[in-house]
């Protein structure tokens, strides 16, 4: 009987230890990979949904329409050099993922900010941005196109410098040649029909220049 038992139990062990081995040389498993850091951006899924403006009475509107119908200097120039053109015809990806954002979708009024993390005046002027979208709450769009940079250098200066307003990426400068422009920093003021109507590169912008900009070309109050 104990000899039918062991026989019996004799393919039960060698099972067993089979199944040890094959444990003991499995190859131990890949560690997960490093989760990345959240994003300081917002999402840009709001960008074509128009900001409520409450335009200042005889401000913005007229300067607009006047800046399209006449022409504008230099340094107010739009695309291709015609102030009143409308956005690009780009299609740039969100810092924070999601669907690619349409520049001719965007619907202002709003304030784009095109800079480099290599670009020390845009780093100077980044803050005023960011305080602009705070006091300016839902009335205009405050838009960062970071362009020529990698996402770590873009993602560490929105982080070090607290820049949490929507983030649209331009790995090359498909929106600069689209202006006919080539420096940074590049400030770009949309009216509310998706039009270009002030072009900055005056160099790095504070809060008073900023409002000012705004009050004048979109008709928008914004507190210094």
């Amino acid at each position: 009987m104990n000899r039918r038992i062991a026989v019996l139990l004799l393919p039960l062990l060698v099972a067993a230890a089979a199944g040890c081995t094959a444990t003991g040389t499995e190859e131990p498993a890949s560690p997960r990979p490093r989760a990345e850091r959240p994003s300081p951006f917002e999402d840009c899924a709001k960008l074509t949904t128009p900001a409520i403006a409450t335009p200042i009475a005889g401000a913005g509107t007229s300067s607009a329409a006047a800046d399209a119908t006449a022409g504008a200097e230099a340094s107010s120039a739009a695309t291709n050099g015609r102030a009143g053109d409308p956005l690009p015809e780009l299609t740039l990806a969100c810092f924070t993922g999601g669907a690619p954002i349409a520049l001719r979708d965007v619907r202002g009024p709003a304030v784009i900010n095109v800079w480099a993390s290599w670009c020390p005046p845009c780093r100077k002027e980044l803050p005023a941005f960011q305080r602009l979208s705070k006091r300016a709450g839902d009335r205009i769009h405050v838009i960062g196109v970071n362009s020529q940079d990698s996402r770590s250098a873009a993602q560490s200066i929105g982080e070090d410098l607290g820049v949490g307003f929507p983030m649209l990426v331009d790995q090359g400068t498909a929106l600069q040649r689209a202006l006919n422009r080539n420096a940074f920093p590049l400030t770009l003021l949309v009216d509310a029909q998706g039009r270009v109507v002030h072009t900055d590169a005056s160099g790095a912008l504070d809060d008073a220049s900023l409002a000012e900009l705004v009050r004048e070309h979109l008709g928008v109050a914004v507190p210094a």
